[in-house]
């Protein structure tokens, strides 16, 4: 549990960072909304693209792993938004709260935990597992948003709309552009790389930073549906791990290894990529900050008692 404590620890104080800028003073009311438009504009599109331009496709291409976290993830995306609509939520809602459920802290507390926990060995897949919920996660739950917010109906004119949307969109358009140079073969010059590492590095403690002055802007909430956070919180914790462990073990026969970091990755807490969606198009931001916060602490008993029994 030490561990996983040190690992998270960081998380807990930007988010106090952020928190005590605010109610100090350091930072004005808009600090929240504007840092996370940096993330959304820069910090994070140079992340996606950093990553997608270097994927080894070679290395990545193991298509057990794959289907294990990939549908463990996509799973918990799809019911959690087939449970919100169910319940009447608007479809941009649903998804941001599908990202809730399946969206994991892969970057910031995925890779370094598994090398802690597992060794060298695990980081492969835990890289499959970031490149999978930073770009084909998220840019799925960011298709559903926009389809949702489009008042158009009819097909045609509804996928037009949605396109142009996407593509005014740097969360969609820069993994496209990273997949375009890694098949290119084209290597970036160095003093871009500096670049791209610089500002990308900015996009997980700016959002932790930036959830720390959302919550220190908020009063206590009135309207947060304190059910829905839980249900997102036990689906993201417990069911998404859950079936990856069945995945692993009864259907697609993993080693040992690739199993354990494929269970460890889907057993994470929400990631903030969830709350900077939540925020830029102004959806379920008081959800989705609860489950980040409640579920990092949570995760710290349920990662320690996988890695104490299961793993």
């Amino acid at each position: 549990m030490l561990s996983t404590f040190g690992v998270v620890f960081p998380i807990f104080a930007l988010i106090l960072t952020g928190y005590l800028s605010r109610r100090l003073g350091a930072l004005g009311p808009d600090a929240s909304r504007e840092l996370n438009r940096f993330v959304v504009f820069l910090a994070l599109p140079a992340l996606l693209f950093d990553i997608m331009a270097h994927a080894s496709w070679a290395a990545v291409y193991q298509p057990g792993f794959i289907a294990v976290f990939g549908f463990s993830c996509t799973a918990a995306f799809a019911v959690t938004v087939a449970l919100r609509l169910r319940a009447r939520r608007p479809l941009a809602d649903a998804s941001i709260d599908g990202l809730n459920a399946a969206y994991g802290n892969t970057g910031y507390i995925g890779i370094p935990l598994c090398l802690v926990a597992l060794g060298p060995a695990s980081q492969t897949g835990a890289v499959i597992a970031t490149i999978f919920t930073a770009c084909v996660l998220f840019g799925g739950a960011i298709i559903l948003v926009e389809i949702g917010l489009q008042a158009e109906k009819r097909v045609g004119p509804l996928a037009l709309k949605v396109a142009r949307s996407l593509a005014r969109n740097p969360l969609v358009i820069a993994p496209a552009l990273g997949s375009l140079v890694a098949a290119s073969g084209f290597a970036i010059p160095d003093h871009a790389e500096i670049f791209f590492k610089l500002l990308g590095g900015a996009a997980s403690p700016c959002a932790l930073v930036a959830l720390g002055l959302f919550f220190a802007g908020k009063s206590a909430p009135k309207k947060r549906d304190d059910g829905a956070v839980g249900l997102l919180i036990v689906l993201k914790l417990v069911g998404q791990p859950a079936l990856a462990w069945l995945l692993a073990r009864y259907v697609f026969a993993l080693s040992p290894i690739a199993a354990r970091t494929a269970v460890l990755m889907a057993a994470l807490p929400t990631g903030t990529g969830a709350f900077m969606l939540a925020e830029y198009y102004r959806r379920e931001a008081d959800v989705t900050s609860a489950v980040i916060l409640f579920s990092t602490i949570a995760s710290l008993l349920t990662i320690s008692a996988y890695l104490a029994f299961g793993g």
